[in-house]
């Protein structure tokens, strides 16, 4: 292949995402790992599982940009990124217009806005608490002792929506167990926790005319994107891999680094 690769990684606290782009920026491999504690090493694993999915080796990979929680731990990147930058360019190369995108990660929140250009015009972001993020969800799983992987088809079934009245993890674990208590169907307290999660990301800005979501919680529960258009009445942009999206963006800017851009 020949130094045909750009490698994009974004390792955060939960999850290590990697993708390679090649130079038509097109997705020909891609690896998603649990980040654990040592994120050289799982950059490393996750390298070799994108690479096989590409059918490469490492000597085909032109240039690599990190980003995320971790991005410093990359022992064969050239160079990091932020995670409000990636992510922001790697949703208008799929969204080449002005929006608002709205990240739902592992372990924090992330709203961008962008112009028609694709420039950032300004951002928030929630890292002081779980509530709204991945980590949210996979706590309430297990307090409902419910594979996280089967909430998202759990909460299309509800008829009755229970909702919590808090945000706080700790608090809404309590809150849960009640309901339970009380009777109601776990359908309804998996759909009121979805709801939970997008009304604190909605409340963190307000929203422009166009609208993307991106992240693992996105990915792996798309009836919360559904949850999101029925609230709003608006169309909810989302990418093919809204995981990848931070990756992509990083591998983006290892592309324009090695022209010169």
């Amino acid at each position: 292949m020949g130094n045909q690769l750009y490698a994009g990684i974004d390792i955060g606290a939960s999850r290590t995402k990697i993708a390679f782009l090649d130079r038509e920026r097109q997705l020909l491999g891609y690896s998603v790992l649990k980040s654990g504690t040592d994120f050289g090493k799982t950059a490393d694993m996750g390298l070799e599982d994108a690479l096989m999915m590409a059918g490469a080796n490492r000597k085909d990979i032109a240039n690599c940009v990190s980003t995320g929680y971790g991005r410093r731990n990359v022992s064969f990147s050239s160079e990091t990124k932020t995670e409000i930058g990636c992510h922001a360019r790697g949703c208008y190369h799929y969204f080449p217009v002005a929006m608002t995108i709205i990240d739902i990660g592992g372990q924090d929140n992330k709203i961008i806005k962008v112009d028609e250009k694709g420039r950032r015009l300004n951002f928030k972001m929630n890292r002081k608490c779980a509530a709204g993020t991945g980590a949210f969800l996979e706590e309430m799983s297990m307090r409902l002792d419910i594979p996280l992987e089967e909430m998202d088809a759990l909460a299309r079934q509800s008829t009755e929506m229970v909702e919590l009245g808090s945000y706080c993890t700790v608090f809404s674990g309590t809150e849960v167990l009640e309901k339970i208590r009380q009777g109601k169907k776990v359908a309804d307290i998996i759909k009121g926790l979805f709801y939970s999660v997008m009304k604190r990301v909605l409340e963190m800005d307000s929203l422009t005319d166009k609208v993307a979501m991106t992240g693992g919680v996105v990915a792996h529960n798309p009836f919360l994107v559904q949850m999101v258009e029925e609230t709003t009445g608006k169309k909810i942009l989302v990418p093919e891999h809204p995981q990848l999206t931070g990756a992509v963006g990083a591998a983006l800017f290892a592309m324009e680094e090695q022209a010169g851009v």
